[in-house]
């Protein structure tokens, strides 16, 4: 099967940094399904573990990465209840074993759910990594309900114009939040207000003053999808009493969770998608439910796909950009690659 992967750790310049690959295809055992490729999304996890990094050393197996796919089931484990040979299907995967970016994957049942049938491959595949991590993170770490009363409750997102922010804001809305949302390019103001921002900021600008001008002194919750450290002690003073934060990025250096934090009784949440798969927790198809729910919402017509731009085919060469514009930080909206060569 064709595959793109590395055995060395270097810069996105360098063209051995991803190489188109054969690898022998593998065959599902347990409640793995052997899925069918045909669109994967990159994700900001793809680069990070593609770049060199201290302590990083060469295995003697190319490493495959790739999260975010969409396919067709073309084989299943003896375990398998839920799906079947010929299923669309799509999924997030698991950060402990060889990702999307080859023809075939096996993936875990719990993990996956039925396509949206409104969308294609491509437009799916942009769906499954952020629209776990959002729902995760507002939905089950912090304490509110995707169905519960949430009129009245502000959120703020950090990042909106990304890949979690562009669903968190969706979820958000469609819950009942008022969303603010942070962006400054102009592209990236467009997209959150596309996306169902009821108001975007300039992340560029004290945040304080442009909430206050919009008749907000404190939101009841926000989720930072950026730079943790940086806006760590502006959340601590913009966020109510009681009030919740949800983060996703690991900070840089040490974090004071005091004062105005412990002053306020202000929750700090932790989300990492990949947690469930990684500790195979009692309670992985959690996943399935989510995604599953998530393509009816879509179905619906209340959740639209997070696609910017189609790089086109599965290759080294296509991927390679993905991940340089990845690197750049000025994405806005995923980018997706569909169909092999």
């Amino acid at each position: 099967m064709k595959a793109i992967g590395f055995t060395r750790y270097l810069p996105v310049e360098d063209p051995e940094s991803l190489l188109d690959l054969e690898l022998p295809r593998p065959e599902p055992a347990g409640q793995d399904l052997l899925g069918r490729v045909e669109a994967v999304s990159v994700t900001p996890v793809d680069p990070k573990l593609r770049a060199p990094a201290p302590g990083r050393a060469p295995g003697p197996q190319p490493r495959i990465l790739g999260f975010d796919a969409a396919g067709v089931v073309e084989a299943v484990g003896p375990e398998v209840t839920m799906f079947q040979p010929g299923d669309e299907v799509y999924y997030a995967g698991d950060v402990t074993r060889p990702g999307s970016n080859a023809q075939y994957q096996l993936v875990d049942e719990r993990l996956v759910a039925a396509k949206p049938i409104t969308l294609d491959f491509a437009e799916a595949a942009a769906l499954p990594l952020t629209a776990l991590t959002a729902w995760e993170l507002l939905f089950e770490r912090m304490p509110y309900r995707f169905d519960g009363d949430n009129a009245g409750r502000r959120l703020l997102v950090i990042a909106g114009a990304g890949g979690v922010g562009s669903m968190a804001i969706q979820l958000a809305r469609r819950a009942g939040f008022t969303v603010v949302a942070t962006a400054s390019r102009p592209e990236s103001v467009d997209w959150c207000r596309r996306m169902g921002a009821h108001e975007v900021i300039d992340h560029r600008q004290p945040l304080g003053p442009q909430l206050q001008a919009l008749g907000m002194e404190a939101v009841e919750a926000a989720v930072n999808f950026a730079d943790t450290d940086r806006y760590w002690d502006t959340l601590g003073e913009l966020l109510a009493p009681q009030g919740h934060v949800g983060l996703i990025v690991e900070p840089a250096g040490p974090l004071r969770i005091g004062d105005p934090y412990k002053a306020k009784s202000i929750g700090i949440h932790w989300e990492f998608m990949f947690t469930r798969s990684r500790f195979r927790t009692a309670d992985m198809a959690c996943q399935h439910r989510i995604l599953s729910r998530v393509a009816s919402l879509v179905e619906a017509g209340e959740l639209r796909t997070t696609v910017s731009e189609t790089l086109g085919p599965i290759t080294a060469a296509n991927l390679r950009e993905a991940h340089r514009r990845l690197e750049s930080g000025r994405t806005v909206g995923k980018l997706v690659l569909a169909g092999w060569p």
